[in-house]
């Protein structure tokens, strides 16, 4: 478990999986801006993803929760290569805009240092992803650039950008 006080990042739970749905079943930002969260979303798909059944998806993931034990969202690192972990994130509807995604963030990244085979960290947002963008910057994220039509997203049927943030050890 980490924690700032009244923010708390925790393991997932069986139990958990019903409000992974209602968080995130049918939310226009999370279609929008992560097209590889299934919609409709479904108990299977939340059952998968707190068992790490998701296929393709090798993620170390925390559930985020207020001192209430109230799921607020969700954060995880992968390790695509050697020294690198990227995160990712997401928050249900009515907790975004308060400044919990990036406390999130920040206390992942301190996690993940920790570690002493991490050197870098980095998460990805499309660009047009503002508050996602925002969430990196105030963690103290460096916006490296972008990785112009990096992904191809079958939502939206087209190729999208990819802006890059990083920190590395030391940075912080």
């Amino acid at each position: 478990m980490l924690t700032d006080g009244p923010l708390i990042l925790r393991r997932w739970r069986e139990a958990d999986a019903p409000t992974i749905v209602d968080c995130l079943d049918g939310d226009p930002e999370i279609s929008r801006w992560l097209d590889r969260v299934p919609q409709p979303y479904t108990l299977a798909d939340a059952l998968a993803y707190v068992r790490g059944e998701v296929p393709g998806v090798d993620q170390d993931t925390f559930a985020i929760t207020d001192a209430d034990d109230r799921v607020l969202g969700s954060i995880g690192a992968t390790a695509p290569e050697r020294e690198v972990r990227e995160i990712g994130y997401w928050l249900r509807a009515d907790a975004r805009g308060r400044g919990t995604a990036t406390r999130a963030l920040t206390l992942i990244v301190a996690w993940a240092f920790e570690q002493p085979d991490v050197a870098r960290i980095q998460l990805r947002a499309d660009p047009e992803n503002a508050a996602s963008c925002r969430v990196a910057e105030r963690a103290g994220f460096t916006r490296e650039g972008v990785l112009r039509h990096a992904h191809w997203n079958p939502r939206i049927g087209c190729r999208r950008d990819w802006a890059i943030y990083s920190v590395l050890r030391g940075e912080r």
